[in-house]
């Protein structure tokens, strides 16, 4: 119910005043009785509600709506099965350091412990999967404490919150005097920090002096849309750059300083190693892949992660972009030392990258059927465009990609993140359509990612949201299942990692959007443009090999 003549507001309307002093512009969401308020508040501030097929869709989307924008992504479910359905979402994005607000109903408090319909312990589930965790004790308080969660989604590395909204407080309504509602820009400091300036002169004073530098630029770069500054300071610095996760695309394929493939090599032959906002996770081996003769040091935006599992010789707390940027500042104008022998470095680092690539150059321009992963990525990076955002979703096959598939600019990769979430691919292309779309948006799912979450494929096609996605079909959990055979032989690998022969083509063809199947590895181009050509949502169904496993999965620690 809308503000009366009585000067009276609802929470839900209190609620949504918040979401739009945040900048919130659209919630994805699955309806439920408990929180209808919260859309009628929506509506009168001008904000989209987009309904989805399944809450956890609702909770990437928030997620990925963060990811693509910058700015928070806001998810609204129902109480009892509408909040645990979105556990997953939020979780993805506690590991991925994504800001989003999750908010679920509740039963009345006047019901609370009778058992009311879909009654559960919200807030202590979410609790250690989300920086902050509340129940809104009163319609009063509705707006006050959406803007209270807001704040701890970027206290520190940016992470989810969680509010639950019992029904009679939602639905109730109060005079708007009684009400705190925070105005926008008026209620969040800046978290922006440059690191300690004596540590930004030490680190600048490393890299002048080191011989051979490397730097990893991981996902806070995008986070904070340290672009420029990162790109300044390697090149300025003559420093040999690598990027994963959300980092990716910080330099352009082909940039000098431009290096995918020989990671490896780098971080056991360095003299210095900068790591950019990424933990030393399992993706980092720990931190155990890195030289241990190597002057480490490591910047990130919160300081439990800073020489978490291992020792480091240098921690710069603080925001990327203004560290990097302040460090390409104290090392201006004094380069000397080690920077002579710098482009022997980079040159024995580009030998070591066509060395990757020659090993596999057969595999990318393979003619066998099954068609090969390596051939089915490599004309997928052939396809990107300069406004193509690429996004991951699968096991072993988007393995495969994230070593051959480069995008063209900042911003432009999206995967699941360390959590590993598979399912995240439609939830994010429906994010990142929706928040962009003048973009192009290209999806590579494995065939058993896409089956969680691929009914919301309809939702792309209600709501008129184009992609290219493709299948890499090969009827198998083909990660896990590498890891069964490794472990317990051939007799033994097919067990509860099997999936039926499934024609996602005509999947798409179903639900209202362009499908079309593969099996010659010359069809994979042909097939990619017509799906752009189609100007529908689309699903390339390309039948890969099922026993070709990607190196990144033969060498996962898990198994052996």
């Amino acid at each position: 119910m809308p503000d009366n003549a009585q000067g009276l507001i609802s929470g839900g309307h209190l609620v949504a005043k918040a979401l739009k002093a945040e900048g919130v512009d659209v919630i994805y969401t699955l309806c439920g009785g408990h929180i209808i308020d919260i859309y009628d508040g929506c509506v009168d501030e001008g904000i989209e509600v987009i309904d989805v097929r399944h809450e956890q869709v609702a909770a990437h989307a928030a997620d990925g709506h963060a990811r693509i924008t910058g700015r928070p992504g806001c998810a609204v479910v129902t109480a009892g099965p509408g909040t645990t359905d979105a556990v997953t979402g939020v979780a993805n994005a506690l590991r991925a350091e994504s800001p989003m607000l999750l908010i679920g109903g509740q039963g009345a408090r006047s019901q609370h412990k009778m058992g009311s319909l879909q009654d559960l312990p919200h807030v202590d589930m979410m609790a250690p999967i989300t920086k902050f965790a509340a129940t809104v004790p009163e319609t009063a308080r509705a707006a006050d404490m959406v803007s209270m969660a807001f704040r701890e989604c970027f206290h520190g590395a940016p992470g989810p919150s969680f509010l639950e909204i019992p029904r009679d407080v939602l639905d109730a309504r109060v005079p708007r005097e009684q009400a705190r509602i925070p105005q926008a820009g008026r209620y969040r400091a800046s978290t922006r920090s440059a690191g300690d300036p004596e540590a930004v002169e030490r680190l600048a004073d490393l890299l002048v002096r080191a011989e051979k530098p490397a730097i990893l630029l991981g996902s806070q770069v995008w986070t904070t849309r340290a672009t420029d500054a990162a790109t300044e300071l390697v090149r300025t610095c003559d420093v040999p750059a690598y990027m994963n996760g959300a980092g990716r695309g910080t330099l352009p394929p082909g940039d000098p300083h431009h290096f995918q493939l020989s990671r490896r090599h780098a971080f056991a032959h360095a003299d210095l190693i900068v790591v950019v906002g990424t933990p030393f996770d399992f993706r980092m081996g720990y931190g155990k892949r890195l030289s241990p003769a190597a002057t480490v040091v490591q910047i990130d935006l919160d300081y439990r992660t800073v020489g978490k599992n291992r020792d480091i010789d240098l921690g710069i707390v603080g925001d990327a972009s203004l560290v990097l940027a302040a460090v390409t500042e104290a090392a201006s104008g004094r380069l000397n030392g080690g920077a002579g022998k710098r482009k022997e470095w980079r040159e024995e680092l580009r030998a070591a990258e066509r060395a990757a690539v020659g090993k596999r150059l057969p595999q990318l321009r393979s003619d066998a059927t099954p068609i090969h992963p390596y051939r089915l990525v490599s004309e997928i990076n052939d396809f990107l465009t300069e406004d193509s955002v690429y996004i991951g979703d699968g096991g072993d096959i988007v393995t495969f990609s994230g070593q051959v598939v480069q995008p063209r600019s900042p911003g432009h990769w999206m995967d699941p993140g360390p959590l590993g979430a598979l399912g995240v691919g439609i939830p994010f292309v429906l994010a990142a359509k929706q928040a962009r779309p003048d973009k192009e948006v290209v999806a590579l799912f494995g065939d058993g990612a896409f089956s969680l979450t691929g009914w919301d494929f309809e939702t792309l096609v209600r709501y008129g949201l184009p992609f290219v996605g493709i299948v890499g079909n090969n009827s198998s959990m083909n990660q896990i299942r590498y890891g069964q055979k490794a472990r317990y032989g051939a007799e033994r690998e097919r067990v509860g990692n099997t999936l039926g022969d499934v024609p996602y083509d005509r999947f798409a063809r179903i639900l209202g959007g362009y499908g079309e199947e593969v099996r010659d590895p010359a069809g994979i181009g042909p097939a990619l443009r017509r799906a752009r050509e189609s100007g529908k949502p689309s699903l390339v169904n390309v039948w890969i090999d099922p026993d070709a496993y990607a190196p990144g999965t033969m060498n996962q620690t898990m198994y052996k």
